[in-house]
Formats: C-alpha cells, structure tokens, sequence
C-alpha cells in the first residue's frame, strides 16, 4: 500500500472517533501508543519488551478484557525508563468503546510497519501529524516543510554540532537537519551516535506535543529504550540558572516561537519587578515584553554559544514594533550579525494573512563592537500567492533564495536587484540605513506590487467603461449560450 494510500486508511477512522468526542490530537496520541506497540512486535529482539507489552495478546482480545489490558499496558510502560517513561508518562486509554478500539488496531495490524526503511515509517508519521494540524486549528502556525528545508540547507549543521528548538513542537526542525545530515557522506560511528543521543535539544510546553515528538524522532531513529534525546516539558523561556540567564548554549538555533501576546508569565529585566506575581527575571534579556515572539527573540539570542547561528520564522510586527521592540532590534543589531530575512509569502499557513519572515543571524565575534555590518533582504512575498492545499508552497520555489544566500560565502554576495533591474528580489541594506529608519524598521519593501492601482496611470476614463462593457456584453453571451444549450 502507498503512503498516501496509508494514511488515508488511518486517518479516515478518525471521523468515527470523532463522534464519542475523541478530538484530533487525542486520537493521534493513540494512533502513537498502538503504533509503537505493533512495531515492538515487528521487532522483539530490538525492543525486548516484557510479555506485559505483547501486541499478540492485545489483538486476540474483545470487550472489557481489551479495554482493561489496554489500560495496564500503558500504565506499565508509563513507569518504565528511558525513553519509553517519556513517550507513556500519564498514557490513558481515550478510545471508551471497545468495538472501536478494537477497529483501530485492526487496521494498524494489517500493515507491516518494520517492511519499509524508517524514513519511510517516519514520513507517515510526519504526514498524520501534517493532516492533525490542519483538520484541527492547532497548524495554523505549522512550519511548512519547504521552509524548514529552506533553513536547514541554508544553516548547514555538521556532525558534532548541538541543535536547538525552544519550542519544538512535534520535531519538525530536528527532522528537517537530520535529513540533512542524512546526505553526508562518511559518517563516523563516534559521529552517528552523537546525533542519536546529543545533537538535539528541544523544550515544549505540552506534555502530549512533546510526546508526539518524541515518537516522531524514535521513528526516525533519535534515542532509543534506554536513552532519549533531550526533550524537556517546560517553557524553556523560564529554563534559566540562578543568575537569570540561559542554562545551556547551543551551536545551532531552529524555531518557529509561538505567535501571539503571552498567556502565562513576563519575562522582565527588572530584578525587583520579577518578585512580583505574573513576573520572572532574564538577566540577559535587552527588554521586557509581553509579545512571546520578541522574548522568544531575545531567548534565542541568549542561547548561542560564540559564532552560533540561529534561523528563526517571526511574524511582521517584530519588525517594526515599538518600544520595547525598538529596544530589541537596536541590541539584536549590536550583539548579533543579523545578515539575512527572507520574507515569507501569505497564505503558506493554515491562519489565513499571517505574514512572516525568516530572520538568519550569528553571535558575534567578542572583537566587534557592532555585530551587523548589513542586511540582505530577500523578497518572496511581493507577487507571491501560494496556498496551503491548492498551490501549496515548494522546495523549488525559495532554491533561488538558497543560491543567494551563500552559506559559508556571506561576503560574496551579490544583489539581484539593481537601479536596471527593480524586479530583482535580492537586496541589502547597510547597518546605517537601517538605524536611520523610524524606529528601527525593518518592515522594508521595494518590489511593485501588482494588485495594488497605480493611480497616477489609471486610462482615460472613457477607455476603463469601454472595457467594463466589453466584459460584461461577453458575461451576457456566454449565459445566452448557456440557456440555449440548456434548451
């Protein structure tokens, strides 16, 4: 059977479900458990798991006894270690009617999920989660796929490099880099190991979203029974040592921070504000904000080791919003080469009009004063109107993004626009022009956009109702033709 063939099958029950109030991610969450208890069976001496686990005795059952050793087996697992406490911590049985339960594994049966490579497992998985967020709401910010390509190739992680995600969802950006990591040639054992158990640092606030990462990594070979990869249930916004500053540092930032004002705590600069309830302190925050994507900047900022990169998609108003994000752009400038933003076109998310961008930047190097000497904007927005189901956005569509970019050759950069060519998309802005705009902005655009009247050159107003009843007389023909055929 095909992978979209699969999925469909899969992805179909769901609408039963649906009707005893199982939602979208709930049913996911137990596609997960039964997923991994049929590939334990398809790979027994891999998993040696107790016989507590056996997929064999849970399909030979019906009724209440499926029911209940449903139940035992995940709350079994739940208190087992390494990865397999974390994937099963605080499991329950969602599916209450057995028929239905029993439907479901059923289907996960019929299919050998160990006869394919595990990228293969991996991308079915990756597509149900694709197919969660859009039928559900919750993927009205999820990262399309191409862009995170787009950003891996431009980032270009080697092995021994530690990668970050502040709030990694179901992994996708840890995926994206280790398809990338996939292509190199010559892996060293020491090197392979590194990126199974170390490479990869994620931090996500729900408990059931950071399982589905996990599951999402196990499948794709990251950790294995007894050692997980460093996926942490947290705000990692308040992941901070005793000093207020960031615990851990990383060579590689990957993030796609949450849009939205903050529902929970402020992160401030003030010590003494921090004491006060709604409050934490960030020692080593430029301001204090309540704009999750301006601290989620700062946050990534602090979380760079020297010379690290990051790659972070943020929507528009972090470009041009005052005050404390004013303050933010100013020090982002100083404290780091922010040397790169791509924008994004609309209509690449499940949210309709959301407008973002890709902001690409480094720490510094300690002997610079001012981290940014320019910035190379890329246009992919003006003229661009993808959609995500009919004309959905594509690798292809941002390479010419990728070829400009240069990664490793920031400094042999070459504009595509130019005074002779106003259509190019590629052009920089010194550090000066920037710091001369109104309030920092970098809300910049040049490009002619063409679904906007050009007043100044509208035609004759003679010649405009001319056209207007040429369109209209056809408008009646083709109906004349209609009613005809119809008689």
């Amino acid at each position: 059977m095909t992978t979209n063939n699969l999925i469909s099958k899969i992805w179909s029950f769901c609408d039963t479900l649906r009707d005893d109030g199982l939602g979208y991610n709930d049913y996911l969450e137990q596609l997960t458990f039964l997923l991994f208890l049929k590939m334990a069976d398809e790979n027994q001496s891999k998993y040696n798991l107790p016989e507590i686990y056996e997929w064999q005795t849970l399909k030979g059952l019906n009724g209440g006894e499926l029911q209940d050793k449903y139940e035992q087996t995940l709350l079994a697992l739940a208190e087992s270690g390494g990865m397999l406490k974390k994937i099963f911590s605080g499991a329950r049985n969602k599916i209450h009617d057995s028929s239905k339960l029993k439907k479901l594994i059923n289907l996960i049966d019929d299919e050998n999920w160990s006869s394919t490579e595990v990228d293969i497992k991996g991308e079915i998985y990756e597509s149900l989660l694709q197919k969660n967020a859009e039928n559900s709401g919750a993927g009205q910010y999820f990262t399309p796929r191409p862009v995170i390509r787009a950003m891996v190739e431009c980032m270009q992680p080697k092995p021994g490099e530690t990668i970050a995600d502040p709030s990694c969802g179901t992994g996708g950006f840890f995926l994206g880099a280790l398809e990338f990591l996939d292509t190199l040639p010559g892996l060293s054992e020491k090197q392979k190991d590194f990126i199974k158990f170390d490479m990869f640092h994620g931090w996500e606030i729900e408990n059931a979203t950071a399982r589905l990462c996990l599951m999402n990594l196990y499948l794709h070979g990251i950790g294995d029974l007894e050692e997980t990869p460093d996926i942490l249930v947290t705000d990692s916004l308040k992941y901070v040592n005793e000093n207020g500053k960031a615990k851990e540092h990383f060579d590689i930032v990957l993030a796609n921070p949450p849009f939205g004002k903050s529902s929970s705590d402020v992160p401030t600069i003030d010590e003494e504000q921090a004491k006060k309830e709604g409050y934490f302190y960030r020692r080593d925050f430029w301001a204090t904000t309540s704009n999750k994507q301006l601290s989620f900047l700062q946050h990534i900022a602090s979380m760079l080791n020297e010379n690290g990169r990051a790659a972070v998609v943020l929507p528009d108003n972090v470009l041009f919003e005052g005050g404390a994000g004013e303050t933010i752009r100013k020090e982002l400038l100083k404290e780091m080469n922010l040397h790169t933003i791509l924008r994004l076109p609309t209509g690449i998310f499940y949210a309709p009009g959301v407008k973002s961008n890709v902001l690409f930047f480094e720490k510094k190097e300690s002997s610079k004063e001012i981290g940014t000497d320019e910035i190379w904007f890329y246009d992919y927005r003006t003229n661009v109107h993808p959609t995500p189901k009919k004309n959905p956005l594509t690798f292809n569509d941002l390479k010419d993004f990728i070829r400009c970019y240069q990664m490793g050759q920031l400094d042999s950069r070459k504009e595509t626009w130019s005074d002779k060519n106003s259509e190019g998309r590629w052009r920089k802005y010194t550090y000066d022009d920037i710091m001369s705009r109104d309030k920092t902005n970098m809300d910049i655009f040049w490009l002619r956009d063409a679904s906007v009247i050009d007043l100044d050159n509208l035609p004759e107003p003679e010649v405009l109702l001319d056209e207007i009843i040429e369109n209209i007389e056809s408008a009646l023909a083709g109906f004349r033709t209609i009613k005809d055929s119809l008689g």
